[in-house]
């Protein structure tokens, strides 16, 4: 354990290990964000299982994403992986004609070494398709960070900045980076807007041949707390310009975002302090619901700081705030924005616990008894079976949960198992007082 003293934060790792959803499962989010796009995961039959199963509920929409399925003659190399993937990909050219595909890859094609990238670059030349490699497998991302290695394979695929761009505005250009829906990246636009601040463009785009263009004179800032890898490639790739802000997740964390990219452009924030007021007074009714109750996160989806941070501003207590990984670097202002609240809300910093045991945070949920446990679906039923309300931490980041007018839903999604139990305990009461 570590103790950061500036931030006067506890830091703890304890495994070493990822105890997540599988990272393969971003294809459920990103194919419907990239609407021009083909996503083909190359794996085994265990990968197809979880994909069939984990996103099965939309297999009448058409979904635009398939398996490469590895045999037992793949893995030996007695096949040529070239040959195969042409002859998927010339079929996936006919069938959907998209833009753009992206490879993919698991923990097998890690193992037996599978040149993706070197296909991948051979392949696009004959097919006349850009093909995207990513790498999200298991052995080395957790679950949300199949996103960070998607858009990491899609900077090289930006094109370059051109200064006709800087006539347009009166600051340099700005790009966001990070998916969300298409109603909630429109709603920060908006809030930007508002602040005299034009977006760009956004990493990634509805369609792939919109993709920002990038150089040193862009700005750049990211909207989720799982990006430090496409952050960093960035600023190495493109030498563009990080604005380092917490995440615009609440109205405390969509003010300071706001906050941050004004001052990076000397634009002065207007309006800011009145709209946070009224978020705020518009909860009141979760709030509470939710004030003095406890919260502990087991850690899943990376989103853990910023939901705790939001949830103590809430009035809750959070006992410990696990997550699978923390880049200090890339989240250093919400973690000084969550110190900053935890002062102004009179209560000690949750230990930050990366990579942690769920054996030993067990034992301690026994112990604290939380009113709720935000946890991956492995442990939500044998928690629920010993009285523990438990919220899946997927939930989240399937959900629209940034800006300022979709903190109601973190709420909803937060105060629904605390809502469902007091309305058993109520029926039981009325049953009681029947008999």
């Amino acid at each position: 354990m570590d103790q950061d003293n500036k931030n006067n934060i506890s830091f703890q790792c304890e495994t070493g290990n990822y105890h997540t959803f599988c990272p393969i499962s971003c294809v459920s989010w990103l194919y419907q964000k990239i609407e021009d796009s083909f996503f083909l995961v190359i794996g085994t039959k265990t990968c197809g299982h979880f994909l069939q199963n984990s996103m099965g509920v939309m297999v009448f929409s058409e979904p635009r994403y398939a398996m490469a399925e590895l045999e037992e003659s793949d893995i030996s190399a007695k096949l040529n992986d070239q040959e195969e993937l042409r002859r998927i990909c010339l079929q996936i050219k006919d069938d959907r004609s998209p833009n753009v595909i992206f490879w993919i890859g698991t923990c097998t094609t890690e193992i037996i070494k599978m040149d993706l990238e070197g296909i991948a670059l051979n392949l696009e030349k004959e097919i006349g398709i850009p093909i995207v490699v990513a790498r999200a497998n298991g052995l080395d991302y957790a679950f949300t960070q199949g996103e960070d290695t998607v858009l990491s394979g899609l900077i090289e695929k930006c094109p370059m900045y051109t200064k006709e761009i800087e006539v347009l505005s009166p600051h340099p250009p700005l790009v966001l980076f990070g998916s969300v829906s298409n109603s909630t990246s429109k709603q920060l636009e908006i809030e930007l807007q508002e602040q005299g601040i034009k977006v760009f463009g956004w990493l990634p785009s509805k369609n792939y041949n919109d993709l920002p263009a990038l150089n040193e004179n862009c700005y750049v800032c990211g909207i989720n707390p799982y990006l430090s890898r496409t952050a960093i490639n960035l600023m190495r790739r493109r030498r563009t310009k990080l604005i380092g802000a917490p995440f615009p997740i609440g109205p405390d964390g969509t003010k300071a975002w706001i906050e941050k990219i004004c001052t990076v452009f000397s634009i002065k924030p207007k309006g800011l302090d009145e709209k946070e007021k009224r978020i705020w007074t518009s909860l009141e009714g979760y709030l509470e619901l939710l004030i003095d109750k406890s919260v502990f996160f087991m850690g899943d989806n990376l989103l853990e700081l910023s939901l705790a941070r939001f949830l103590i501003r809430c009035g809750m207590k959070v006992h410990e705030i696990g997550i699978p990984y923390l880049d200090k670097r890339y989240q250093s202002n919400e973690i000084n924005l969550l110190e900053r609240t935890c002062s102004n809300m009179n209560v000690p910093v949750p230990l930050i616990n990366e990579k942690p045991d769920n054996y030993d945070q067990l034992q301690r949920i026994r112990f604290l008894q939380p009113d709720l446990v935000i946890t991956g679906m492995a442990h939500a039923n044998p928690l629920e079976a010993r009285g523990i309300n438990t919220k899946w931490s997927t939930e989240f980041t399937f959900s629209q949960i940034h800006g300022f007018s979709n903190s109601r839903d973190i709420l909803e999604l937060i105060s629904r198992p605390l809502r469902r139990n007091l309305s058993l305990h109520q029926l039981a009461w009325n049953s009681y007082s029947i008999k």
